[in-house]
């Protein structure tokens, strides 16, 4: 089967071409495609490979135990297989599953040091305490967040070249409308990918097949094995507490606010009680939380309140698959959603969004009268992103342009099911071409 295209690939090469690089730490949740990823850039850049998996080989464990230093660390791996080769600018080391052993972290600082050889760490990220390798590690690392695939590289999957992608970034820049077939066309991918998610096992047997046979099943299980990980690795946790927010999350959803709301997970349920859960399944790659402003101005950092959010799946096939077995088909019909089908659409572009790098935010008045889902902002300006999945009218986006209160607000996107358009107020994009937003904001205001 063809290795899938990722972005990470470039990355890594980049990486590697830095004369400054630091130990690398790749954080994702887990069958993202985390260890394919490194282990194609490293057979086919390094002369020598030095793989070392924690969960599948703990005989390494030991490895740390004469202290941290380099020659000592390596002398203990090459005591275990003697057929590793520690060349001196030819070796790159991958310590794989460090949430197995996290003295691999402190390590990176005596590696950043000896500057010989090149280090890779990553593993699940339900089983590592960022804070402790942050304590271990600072000033000695470089992490890099790897999430399932994108829109983009899903095309990249399915053969479309760099040149058809840039013609829809050309009509973007021009706010020229696509023609009917690449309208069309590119609309069918959209769905697909919706109901495919990211996860490139996933996304290679849809290419493989050509169809959706066996996807349902193989994102079942990933959602199985998400509490199985929960179960073993929410330490410090009430594990059953995570449990109770992540089956939760999905009719919080289809709630009209669709805000987490502690008091609703279980009878007398506090605040207090469930303190760090909504951070945890973050942390894991699992959700995509999204903060509400409490102002509509700059800074976003400075401007939201973190105990109003609302939790996204990560992945919008697994969210789809959370549902009921009948989802996929329903969506491809497009019927029985009923209002659910805006969760559905705000979801995916939240996934989007998150993907191009972008934190989450939204806005919902005290009123309840003027509410948006997502904002972004280029160099001047904050940015109201609407999601319609009906063409329905856009009261409130209209009313954060149009208002003098809002001095940060001069112009707003639309994200819906038309073609490219600007009526003077805000930017009219199809869903799928959100992919293309960072681009679009950096290179035209």
């Amino acid at each position: 089967m063809t290795r899938l295209r990722r972005k990470i690939d470039t990355f890594l090469i980049e990486w590697k071409n830095d004369k400054d690089k630091l130990p690398l730490i790749i954080k994702g949740a887990r069958q993202i495609g985390k260890t394919d990823a490194i282990e194609n850039f490293a057979k086919n850049n390094y002369k020598n490979f030095v793989e070392i998996n924690f969960a599948l080989q703990p005989e390494y464990k030991v490895i740390f135990d004469n202290g941290f230093s380099v020659d000592a660390i390596i002398s203990n791996i090459s005591l275990i297989n003697t057929s590793f080769v520690f060349e001196p600018g030819e070796t790159i080391i991958f310590f794989d599953e460090m949430q197995d052993c996290i003295n691999c972290a402190t390590s990176l600082k005596s590696f950043n040091i000896d500057k010989r050889f090149d280090v890779i760490c990553s593993g699940s990220m339900m089983g590592i305490n960022y804070n402790e390798i942050e304590s271990n590690s600072v000033g000695n690392k470089q992490d890099y967040v790897m999430h399932s695939m994108d829109f983009e590289e899903f095309l990249w999957a399915k053969g479309y070249k760099e040149n058809q992608i840039e013609d829809l970034y050309t009509c973007m820049k021009k706010c020229k409308p696509l023609t009917e077939i690449q309208y069309n066309v590119m609309m069918k991918n959209f769905k697909d990918y919706m109901i495919v998610g990211g996860m490139p096992a996933i996304v290679a047997r849809y290419i493989a097949n050509k169809n959706f046979s066996g996807i349902l099943n193989m994102q079942e299980q990933i959602l199985k094995d998400y509490e199985e990980d929960i179960a073993k690795y929410a330490t410090g946790l009430d594990k059953a507490r995570v449990l109770n927010a992540y089956r939760k999350i999905a009719a919080f959803l289809g709630n009209e606010n669709k805000k987490f709301q502690v008091s609703k997970l279980a009878e007398g349920a506090r605040n207090r009680e469930y303190r760090g859960v909504s951070d945890w399944l973050s942390d894991a790659g699992i959700i995509n939380i999204s903060y509400c402003m409490e102002e509509c101005a700059l800074p976003l950092k400075g401007n939201y309140n973190p105990d109003n959010y609302r939790l996204y799946f990560a992945d919008t096939g697994l969210l789809i698959a959370s549902l009921d077995d009948e989802a996929q088909d329903d969506l491809r019909k497009n019927q029985n959603f009923n209002t659910y089908k805006g969760a559905i659409y705000e979801n995916i572009i939240g996934d989007m969004l998150v993907k191009e790098g972008y934190d989450l935010f939204f806005y919902k008045s005290e009123k309840g009268n003027i509410e948006m889902d997502f904002f972004i902002r280029d160099r001047n300006s904050l940015i109201p992103v609407e999601v319609k999945a009906n063409d329905n009218s856009t009261v409130s986006l209209n009313y954060l342009i149009e208002s003098n209160k809002y001095k940060d607000i001069k112009y707003g996107i639309k994200l819906c099911n038309k073609n490219i358009g600007f009526n003077g107020k805000f930017y009219t994009f199809p869903y799928f071409m959100t992919f293309l937003l960072k681009r679009y904001l950096r290179e035209t205001k």
